[in-house]
């Protein structure tokens, strides 16, 4: 059996899957300040009069990151920055700890000005004396050779108890998103870590002693002790499990738009047939530009328990939640009120959702009921124009999903998806509202209340390495694999090609992979001359490889039931 689990802003998800498919269901409120209780709590009742001996995998996805960065509650964390040809690292300033120091790297990796190694000590004496315990280090071409990075550390140790090198999360050139990247994973980690550690020492009191994954937000997993030196891949972990779900019932031969209306917010995006779209470059929250590979999502202020107002005469949605709905003792209207008023809704307080609505409906001129259909018709057009414009922004650039790119493609949905607790009502609604953009039929996914969580408990284990060939220097390294190896003058792409397939491959199981079911496809591959004078001195080559992402090997999607799983 799998147990998954998706911590959302409203409501946590959980679910037993079993060889014949979903053997039990959760879902519970979410305490964002006791998360931790949430999590165990959610698991108590999932696995209630089961045999934990059963239990062969688990898969978490919780907001924690995510909240912190979004809310500004971050911790204070040291970041040193050593530049190198280009733009100045004082342009790309996060944090009140941040240093730019002395040392440069060009863009083979070739050292064209030494650190100062007495000024790092320094900065590490200064961190030390304001009892900040974690740092991170970013060299401009750390990715061609982490020299510096890796002195660096060995300077900062004695000063700092965590520090964590731009190099090792992704092997792209891109400075300003390294530094976020590696401030993100810094900032993050201590309550990464004493939430996982409390997940794993209660799993085991409880007898649950099975491996413990983490979902990314690239739609894949990890094990929880790999993720101790990446923890903001659990940024955006949410959107990519509601990804994840639709995908187990998605039509190979359609292009699918993915909704998950939750209590404070609608997820969307972008499935082209079995493959969802991915973030060519990054997560971006707020004002972070990253490294951090993720599917493409999008998320708006309009969910079941979206606060209703009337401005200017208008209806307005969110994008803030004050509570439940008043169905079941909020303070304030929500869509969830509305849906109840009419009569879409079994459980709650139809009278307490009745008296709510009746007041804004006075200040329209309107009945409740018409009120109540004006509400739930403003959700929908809100969800819909934000898709449309969703849409719009995949369209005006090559299209990436996570298997290939697509030049000149123009997204256009055939369905709807729709998961989420209100998944049933919304998708009937969203197939009468007229807009612009055609988007097809809405569907409500099957066990759509806890599709997200299902999700996670499919996804398979994935990774990437990146391979960065410098015939010339003699060089081959594989940035954040700590693999550098000498390389003869004469190598190939094709020699290139077999090393990165090779790493991605041990990369993959050290990260939880089963090694019989690995699928393994190059994503990038270039190399060209360098020429010196009229002579060519050598080739650089570039190679990408991953793991496909996906859903686990032994799952029937028409029947929802596991065939001896790949685990």
């Amino acid at each position: 059996m799998i147990i998954g689990l998706d911590a959302g802003g409203t409501h946590t998800d959980a679910v037993l899957l079993g060889a014949e498919g979903i053997l039990h269901k959760v879902k519970v409120p979410t305490d964002s300040e006791h998360l931790f209780d949430t999590v165990m709590a959610a698991l108590d009742t999932l696995m209630a009069d089961r045999d934990k001996a059963e239990v062969a995998r688990i898969v978490l996805s919780t907001t924690l990151a995510t909240n912190m960065v979004v809310q500004n509650r971050l911790p204070e964390v040291g970041v040193l920055v050593a530049g190198g040809p280009g733009l100045n690292p004082e342009c790309f300033r996060v944090g009140e700890e941040y240093h730019v120091v002395s040392g440069a790297l060009d863009h083979r990796g070739r050292e064209i000005e030494p650190l100062d190694e007495l000024e790092l000590a320094s900065i590490g004496r200064e961190l030390q004396a304001k009892k900040i315990r974690c740092a991170g280090v970013v060299s401009k071409f750390s990715v061609r050779n982490p020299a510096h990075e890796l002195r660096m550390v060995e300077i900062l140790t004695p000063y700092v108890e965590t520090i964590f090198m731009g190099h090792t999360f992704s092997g792209a050139l891109s400075f300003p998103r390294r530094i976020n990247t590696t401030y993100l994973n810094a900032a993050v980690y201590p309550i990464h870590k004493n939430f996982f550690e409390a997940v794993n020492r209660s799993l085991k009191a409880q007898g649950l002693s099975v491996p413990i994954r983490i979902l990314k937000p690239d739609g894949g997993t990890m094990d929880i002790k790999s993720s101790q030196g990446y923890p903001a891949q659990t940024i955006l972990s949410g959107p990519s499990a509601s990804v994840m779900g639709a995908l187990a019932s998605a039509d190979s031969e359609k292009t699918s738009l993915v909704l998950d209306v939750g209590g404070t917010t609608t997820d969307m995006a972008i499935l082209l047939g079995n493959s969802p779209i991915i973030a060519p470059h990054g997560i971006e929250l707020g004002q972070h530009k990253t490294l951090i590979r993720a599917l493409h999502t999008e998320s708006i202020g309009v969910g079941g328990d979206s606060v209703v107002r009337i401005a200017e005469g208008e209806i307005v949605i969110g994008p803030d939640r004050q509570g439940v709905a008043m169905a079941f003792g909020g303070p304030v209207v929500t869509t969830t009120d509305a849906l109840a008023v009419l009569g879409q809704l079994d459980a709650g307080d139809k009278d307490l959702a009745k008296a709510g609505v009746a007041g804004l409906a006075e200040q329209l001129g309107l009945t409740t009921h018409e009120m109540a259909g004006k509400i739930f018709d403003t959700a929908c057009r809100r969800i819909l124009l934000a898709a449309a414009e969703m849409i719009e922004t995949i369209n005006s650039r090559p299209v990436y999903t996570v298997h290939e790119m697509y030049e000149g493609l123009k997204v256009q949905p055939d369905q709807i998806l729709v998961l989420g607790g209100p998944a049933k009502q919304f998708a009937a609604r969203l197939d009468v509202i007229e807009t612009e953009l055609e988007y097809g039929a809405a569907i409500p996914v099957p066990v759509w209340q806890v599709a997200n969580a299902k999700g996670c408990a499919l996804a398979r284990t994935t990774c990437e390495v990146t391979v960065y060939a410098d015939t010339a220097r003699r060089v081959l390294t594989a940035q954040g694999e700590e693999f550098q190896h000498s390389l003869s003058a004469t190598a190939t792409l094709e020699d290139v090609l077999e090393i990165a397939t090779d790493l991605v491959k041990v990369k993959a199981i050290r990260q939880g992979a089963n090694p019989e079911y690995l699928q393994i496809e190059i994503t990038e591959q270039s190399e060209f001359n360098m020429v010196r004078g009229f002579h060519t001195t050598g080739k650089n080559i570039r190679v990408r490889a991953q793991v496909k992402p996906g859903l686990i090997h032994g799952y029937d999607c028409e029947t929802g039931q596991l065939n001896r799983p790949d685990l």
